[in-house]
């Protein structure tokens, strides 16, 4: 799954030119560790705002880092394929770690990173006990993410996305598969908890995203795998974040959903939020087969305790059919 694509004298000369600066190729190394913006960028090598901005559009020019927007923030990182960051990388690799310069970016990275950990934990532990309850009901999330492990499986994959990604939970479960992960969320203090998860655990392949659901600010036909772990349940069109999703995948991708079963628990609606009390099979299999997905597996989980109120959880893995179209339309094309 590397790249294979060649650059000519020219191509070379330009990526050379916009790494081979100083500041430049230390930014190029701070950003290969994650989503950074100006200001932390600014605050760790010490130098000015629209310095720095002029260092970044040069190296987005030569498709070494990618830009996106989050809300009144523009975050930067290391691109995560091509040609271009190939070179860049190696370049990266043959840093003498001990070299003072570097050395010392690294340290003020590692603190403001600390800085970044505290006021995630300070969130989540504020809200932990809201949805620890919501847990405590139905089974454990080591089941569901042993059955969903197993589901999707080890073959590896190039691009993976998860939405509603929260604490960036199913990114880390995955970390293995992918060569590139995407995470999205409306909620920008989930945003921070998740980077500062994937910070903690040392994943760099997988960015986070601001995002709304129903409108993915990610091109469409580019993921092997798209979850959507625990989040419909939120939603008031339930069936457009599907449709949505679906658009995401490549041909013969797949859509893992994990949510809950149909239940009569009309209290999660005001003391938790939840607009829609589960799924039934039914009311999946035609979402999904409306969004042009066919439906491979479909696995309940129930608790092992069996009060009233327990709930069940749902997984449905569905695929992309384009692929096996595509390959009909060969066959009959040969015979």
């Amino acid at each position: 799954m590397g790249d294979t694509q060649k650059l000519g004298l020219d191509d070379i000369v330009e990526i050379l030119k916009a790494a081979g600066e100083p500041t430049r190729l230390r930014l190029l190394a701070l950003l290969s560790h994650g989503d950074l913006t100006v200001t932390d960028l600014t605050d760790i090598l010490g130098q000015s705002q629209p310095r720095i901005s002029r260092h970044l559009k040069l190296l987005a020019e030569a498709a070494l880092i990618d830009r996106y927007q989050e809300g009144a923030w523009a975050f930067f990182r290391l691109s995560q394929g091509g040609a271009a960051v190939a070179l860049a990388r190696g370049l990266l690799d043959a840093i003498d770690p001990a070299d003072a310069v570097f050395a010392r970016d690294d340290e003020r990275l590692r603190a403001l990173k600390k800085v970044r950990a505290d006021k995630a934990q300070a969130y989540f532990s504020r809200n932990a006990a809201e949805w620890d309850v919501v847990r405590r009901l139905h089974v454990s999330e080591a089941e569901v993410e042993a059955k969903l492990a197993e589901l999707i499986g080890t073959a590896p994959v190039d691009a993976f996305l998860d939405l509603g990604t929260g604490t960036g939970r199913i990114l880390q479960l995955f970390e293995g598969l992918y060569r590139r992960g995407v995470g999205v969320d409306a909620s920008r203090d989930m945003l921070a908890v998740a980077r500062a998860n994937l910070d903690r655990a040392g994943i760099t392949k997988a960015s986070i995203r601001h995002g709304d659901i129903f409108n993915l600010p990610l091109e469409r036909d580019e993921f092997d795998v798209v979850t959507i772990h625990q989040v419909l349940h939120f939603l008031d069109e339930p069936e457009a974040a599907i449709s949505e999703a679906a658009r995401m995948l490549a041909p013969g991708g797949r859509l893992a959903i994990i949510d809950l079963a149909p239940h009569a628990l009309e209290r999660l609606r005001d003391e938790h939020a939840h607009i829609r009390l589960g799924f039934s099979h039914q009311t999946m299999s035609e979402w999904l087969e409306k969004a042009g997905l066919a439906v491979e597996e479909v696995v309940d989980l129930k608790p092992a305790h069996s009060e009233e109120d327990a709930l069940t959880v749902t997984i449905w893995l569905a695929r992309d059919q384009r692929a096996e179209a595509a390959d009909a339309i060969a066959i009959r094309r040969r015979s």
